[in-house]
C-alpha cells in the first residue's frame, strides 16, 4: 500500500534545547534522555550545519561528558562523522567538526503533471545527485530510468521516493484517486514503484507540495495560515492552518476548480469543473481572455504584463473571486498566488487580486505572488522526502 506524506507542522524548525535528566521536572528514564539528546543534535547538524563538539555543547546544554557519548553513540550508528576541522581551532577533540552522513540513504522526488514527469535523486541531506525526465506513459520504462538514476548518483538502492501528482491523495490509505481528466498511468506509475523499488514509496497531491516548499523556503516562510492559490493549467488550492496542512475528509480539500463562480456559461458537476471556477482561472480560460484583449502570444507573457492593464485587471477581478470564498470561509489571512502563472504575474498581480478582494470581502486577507513558481512541487518533494527518512533514521 502506498502512503501519504505526514507533513510535519508547517513551521520554521528551531530545535529546543533539552534537558539532563537531572534538570527535568519530571526525569526520564536514561535511555529516553539519551534518545532525546541524540536527536535534538541531529536536528541541529541538519539545520545548522557542521558543528564542533564545543558547539554541540553550547547549544544543546549538555555537559562535555554528554556530549562526547551522544557523539560516540551517533558516529557509531553511522549517523554522523567528521567532516573536517572549525577554523577557530586545529587541535583537540574540539576542533573536529562533526557532520550527517548524507550517503547514509539516498531519496528521490517524482514531480509527476498531466503530461511530463521528472525525478531527482539525491543524499540525504537533500543534496540533488541526479536529475532527469522520465518517459510517461510508459511505467515500466520510468520505473526503469529511476533505477539507472539512482545507479548514476551513486546509490544501490533508494531509502525514501516521494511523489507529487495531480489528484486527491486519501488521507487514511495514501492512494492516488481515480480523478476525472488525468490519465491511468499516474496510478500505475505509484503501483509500479512500490512493486519495484526497495524503497518506501509515499504520494502527495501537487499543490500540497508546492504549499510545503512555499512555506519552507518561498513566500509564506513567515506564516502559520495561508492558502496557495495554484494557477498552472489547472488550478488547486493547499490550506494550511495554525501550521497544519488540511486534506479534508477524503483529500479534497482545495479542489477550487470545482467552485461554482459567476462568469462562466455554466456549472461545474461530479465529472467535470469546466463551469466551475477552472474556466476562468485555468490556463485555458486565461489564454482566452488574453485573446479577447488583443493578444494570443503565450499566457506566461500576457500574465506578466505584455496583455496590457486592462487585462491585467480583468484577470484579477477573476483571481479574486476564488479567493475571496476562500477568505470567507477559511480565513487564512493570506493567499498565495502559485503555479506558473502565480510567478508570470508576480507581485503586480498580487497587489491588483488584493485591492479587488478588500472591496469583496471584510475579512482581512493579504495576497502574495509565490517565490517558487512551477519548481515548487519538486522543491516540496525533495523536502518531503529527506523530513520523511530522517524521521525513519533518527528515530524522530
Amino acid at each position: 500500500m502506498v502512503s501519504a506524506v505526514n507533513l510535519p507542522k508547517m513551521g520554521a524548525v528551531t530545535p529546543a534545547k533539552v534537558l539532563t535528566t537531572a534538570a527535568a521536572p519530571s526525569p526520564a528514564s536514561p535511555s529516553t534522555a539519551r534518545a532525546m539528546n541524540d536527536r535534538l543534535a541531529l536536528e541541529l547538524l541538519q539545520a545548522e550545519g557542521p558543528l564542533t563538539a564545543a558547539q554541540l555543547k553550547q547549544l544543546t546544554g549538555l555537559s562535555r561528558p554528554s556530549v562526547a557519548d551522544l557523539v560516540e553513540r551517533l558516529a557509531g550508528a553511522g549517523l554522523i562523522e567528521v567532516v573536517g576541522e572549525s577554523g577557530e581551532q586545529r587541535r583537540g577533540p574540539n576542533a573536529r567538526l562533526y557532520g550527517i552522513v548524507a550517503r547514509r540513504a539516498h531519496l528521490a522526488a517524482l514531480d509527476v503533471r498531466t503530461d511530463s514527469a521528472t525525478a531527482v535523486v539525491t543524499d540525504l541531506l537533500g543534496r540533488p545527485l541526479a536529475r532527469a525526465a522520465l518517459p510517461v506513459d510508459a511505467v515500466e520504462e520510468a520505473v526503469e530510468r529511476l533505477e539507472a538514476l539512482t545507479r548514476e548518483a551513486g546509490a544501490e538502492r533508494l531509502h525514501t521516493v516521494v511523489v507529487g501528482a495531480p489528484g486527491l491523495v486519501a488521507p487514511a490509505s495514501g492512494e492516488l484517486g481515480d480523478t476525472i481528466g488525468l490519465p491511468s498511468w499516474h496510478r500505475d506509475l505509484v503501483t509500479a514503484l512500490q512493486r519495484r523499488l526497495p524503497a518506501k514509496v509515499v504520494v502527495e497531491n501537487e499543490t500540497n507540495l508546492a504549499a510545503l516548499a512555499e512555506q519552507r523556503v518561498g513566500a509564506a516562510r513567515d506564516l502559520d495560515s495561508f492558502v496557495l492559490l495554484w494557477l498552472g493549467a489547472g488550478v488547486g488550492a493547499a490550506v494550511v492552518l495554525d501550521g497544519r496542512l488540511r486534506r479534508g475528509a477524503s483529500g479534497g480539500a482545495g479542489e477550487i476548480g470545482f467552485l461554482p463562480v459567476p462568469g462562466t456559461a455554466g456549472l461545474p458537476s461530479a465529472a467535470d469543473c469546466g463551469g466551475g471556477f477552472h474556466a476562468l482561472a485555468g490556463r485555458a480560460g486565461v489564454a482566452a481572455l488574453a485573446a479577447e484583449h488583443g493578444f494570443t502570444g503565450p499566457v506566461e507573457e500576457a500574465v506578466a504584463g505584455a496583455a496590457g492593464e486592462p487585462f491585467l485587471d480583468a484577470l484579477a477581478e477573476r483571481l479574486a473571486l476564488g479567493a475571496a470564498a476562500v477568505a470567507a470561509i477559511l480565513d487564512p489571512g493570506c493567499v498565495v498566488l502559485g503555479g506558473e502563472l502565480g510567478r508570470a504575474g508576480g507581485a503586480p498581480l498580487a497587489a491588483r487580486v488584493e485591492r479587488r478582494l478588500t472591496t469583496l470581502t471584510p475579512v482581512p486577507t493579504t495576497v502574495r505572488a509565490t517565490a517558487l513558481g512551477g519548481p515548487a512541487v519538486m522543491e516540496g518533494a525533495l523536502l518531503a522526502a529527506r523530513e520523511a527518512a530522517q524521521s525513519v533514521l533518527f528515530g524522530t
